[in-house]
């Protein structure tokens, strides 16, 4: 008797916790609908769909705007005539 039940009962919710598991699983591949294909041919970089574009835009805003403060910095040194 393992866990202090009955086996049958212990089979039960064994059982039962397996086709939870199963029937979770199954609705997370309905609600996503993974592409499951395998290419003959891997993808450039950047051709993948699964890409995260939008952490790729925020990298380049988060460069573009560290160039800016860099560059605003630089005016008011030049404007300041510290340069």
């Amino acid at each position: 008797m393992p866990a202090g039940v009955s086996w049958s009962r212990y089979l039960r919710m064994l059982g039962a916790s397996v086709l939870a598991m199963f029937a979770g699983a199954q609705v997370v591949h309905q609600y996503y609908l993974p592409d499951l294909s395998i290419p003959e041919i891997p993808p450039k970089p950047g051709e993948l769909q699964t890409e995260l574009q939008g952490y790729k835009v925020r990298e380049e805003a988060v460069a573009a705007l560290q160039q800016l403060k860099a560059g605003e910095k630089l005016e008011a040194a030049v404007c300041l005539g510290l340069e």
